[in-house]
């Protein structure tokens, strides 16, 4: 068995009952998009975050944006299945990718909906939760793991 099919049957259990095909932790998406060059992040982060805070560092091919939500306002952002369409194939593995942990899993929803049976949420997000004096990237995400990632 390889790697991806490791993982992936990991993150298929760990997710059981979800409207998605599963989770992933960003060490494992990590891992993913090393073993595998058709795997695809698709960071639902609004431009602004991914201009502002950073992003992954990870080849440009299996770096894909489409915001959940647009900037400014905060408004769902109505061209989000079309705008997939456009960077995703329905039979690629898509590993959805926000702040936290939340966007994503709305984003791997509303993708497997429109035929994408193998999305994925990244757990824990780009930066993870607040800790305790409100910053993020200490507890939990991509950036706490160690992960690469280019600041903005």
């Amino acid at each position: 068995m390889s790697t991806t099919d490791t993982i992936l049957d990991a993150a298929r259990s760990r997710a059981a009952g979800q409207p998605y095909a599963g989770a992933v932790t960003p060490q494992e998406a990590f891992a993913l998009v090393q073993s595998d060059p058709k795997v695809k992040i698709v960071d639902v982060r609004t431009n602004a975050e991914r201009d502002w805070v950073g992003r992954v560092a990870v080849p440009e091919s299996q770096h894909v944006a489409v915001q959940w939500v647009t900037y400014p306002g905060g408004q769902p952002n109505p061209q989000f299945g079309p705008q997939l369409e456009q960077v995703a194939d329905k039979d690629e593995v898509l590993l959805f990718l926000c702040r936290s942990g939340v966007r994503s899993r709305h984003g791997a929803r509303v993708a497997t909906e429109l035929g994408y049976a193998n999305s994925f949420d990244i757990l824990e997000g780009f930066e993870g939760d607040r800790d305790q004096e409100g910053h993020r990237k200490t507890v939990g995400g991509w950036c706490k793991a160690g992960l690469p990632w280019v600041g903005a």
